[in-house]
């Protein structure tokens, strides 16, 4: 009988994805109010000093991401990147209001940039611990679990903004930071208490060797392309496989660029297109984010029964033909939620299955590397993006957003079409008893 996701286990590997969304969600919203109110900074300064992580990101993922890859301690090949990286983050992010109190900018972007430098330290190693210790087959679910624990961060902090953020240009900003310190720190101490990564990830090995392909296996990458057999961190991807894992990191690049060219210039387009005034464009976006959260449990089932890349393509089409429809909405309708709710819902399917395909067509010992390598594209489209399309917005039309998004939407389909492994089988049951077990 195929094991079955042990969701308690997930939940204590997700504490730390947890925790870094709390803080990006923290970081999103309360930095540039810092930098324009207290130390008076023009949005274009701002917009530089917003866009470092992403910079940072492109050169720290993937090298922490390989380390974390060839260390071997007591703690594990993950865990030390994951304490270290967080106790380091709360040190330098308590500097920060501390820095805007002292109204000192050279000692606030120091510590931010040292902040920034701390979270990239362990965040390709925080990601890489769940298909570490899952199993091939059941990386999609695991993975919905993990995105669902980082909407509960992104909430939290949420919570705390609205409960802790005072009133007037520069409210006192500790108890805020104090409040996401405290939610990091006991979310990786958590963490360390419940998962012993050195045991799982051996009892992982070993259930990933008894498995046979018509389990649930990977359906492509046979023991010799898999690496199996090879020496830790001496592997390398066999031609056919690279091929998949280029048009996949293609694909990332283009969804990723449709996707954040929607979300930041949004409020944007809705007052100058749709007339819309205040906070009001907000409703679509949360209605979007709500059906993600909805979906990512159910889509990591849909995904074990029907296969990773027919399920993401399924997503890109869904999202693609609402951005098709909203060129042709010349004033926001409520049934303009409906379009962005299958946004949400695609842009799940998309997420959910997405990373454990990069994980299914790299080596064992590499699976930090490709994390890396897939928040490297990833970024490099949110650094890309909102400079491009805003260019478009600025000296050509406001509605050049949607077929803009809609354009790399559909590339991102045509370059999955060519993406040939990482995927898994449909699960078979054994016996006919077992069409009664729902359980993961």
């Amino acid at each position: 009988m195929q094991p079955k996701l042990n969701y308690r286990r997930t939940f204590f590997i997700g504490l730390a994805f947890l925790s870094i969304c709390a803080f990006w969600q923290m970081y999103d919203n309360i930095i540039p109010l810092m930098l324009q109110n207290t130390f008076g900074l023009g949005e274009t300064v701002t917009g530089m000093l917003m866009a470092m992580d992403n910079i940072l990101a492109l050169v720290l993922l993937p090298v922490f991401g390989s380390l974390s890859d060839k260390v071997d301690t007591k703690l594990g090949k993950r865990t030390p990147f994951i304490l270290t990286g967080t106790i380091l983050a709360i040190v330098f992010m308590m500097l920060l209001p501390f820095a805007d109190r002292r109204q000192s900018l050279f000692l606030f972007v120091g510590a931010l940039f040292a902040t920034l430098l701390s979270m990239g330290l362990y965040r390709s190693p925080a990601v890489a611990l769940m298909p570490d210790l899952t199993p091939n087959h059941l990386r999609s679910r695991a993975n919905a679990v993990i995105n669902l624990m980082g909407a509960v961060g992104g909430v939290y902090a949420l919570l705390m903004i609205k409960l802790l953020l005072g009133a007037g240009d520069r409210p006192d900003y500790v108890p805020l930071f104090a409040s996401v310190a405290a939610l990091m720190a006991v979310a990786v101490g958590v963490l360390l208490i419940t998962i012993r990564e050195n045991k799982l990830r051996k009892e992982i090995e070993e259930t990933e060797r008894q498995a046979s392909p018509a389990e649930g296996g990977e359906i492509s990458v046979s023991k010799e392309a898999s690496g199996q057999g090879e020496p830790a961190g001496k592997t390398t991807l066999p031609k056919d496989v690279k091929r998949s894992m280029v048009f996949l990191l293609a694909s990332i690049f283009f969804w990723f660029t449709a996707y954040n060219a929607v979300t930041t210039a949004f409020s944007r387009y809705t007052r100058v297109v749709w007339k819309m005034e205040g906070g009001s464009f907000t409703n679509c976006l949360m209605v979007a984010t709500v059906a993600a959260i909805i979906s990512y449990i159910p889509i990591g089932t849909v995904s074990a029964k029907f296969g990773r890349k027919k399920t993401i393509m399924g997503g890109v089409l869904i999202m693609a033909g609402c951005y098709l429809a909203a060129i042709f909405a010349v004033a926001y309708h409520p049934v303009v939620n409906i379009a962005f709710a299958l946004i949400g819902v695609g842009w799940a399917a998309i997420n959910v299955n997405s990373y454990p395909m990069i994980v299914a067509m790299s080596q064992g010992s590499d699976i930090g590397k490709f994390t890396g390598t897939y928040y490297t594209f990833s970024m490099a489209a949110q650094i890309f993006t909102p400079i491009f399309s805003g260019f478009l917005l600025e000296n050509v039309s406001y509605k050049t957003l949607f077929p803009y998004a809609l354009i790399f939407a559909l590339a991102s389909f045509c370059t999955m079409t060519q993406v040939r492994h990482g995927d898994v089988k449909p699960m078979k049951k054994k016996s006919i008893l077992e069409n009664f077990d729902v359980e993961d």
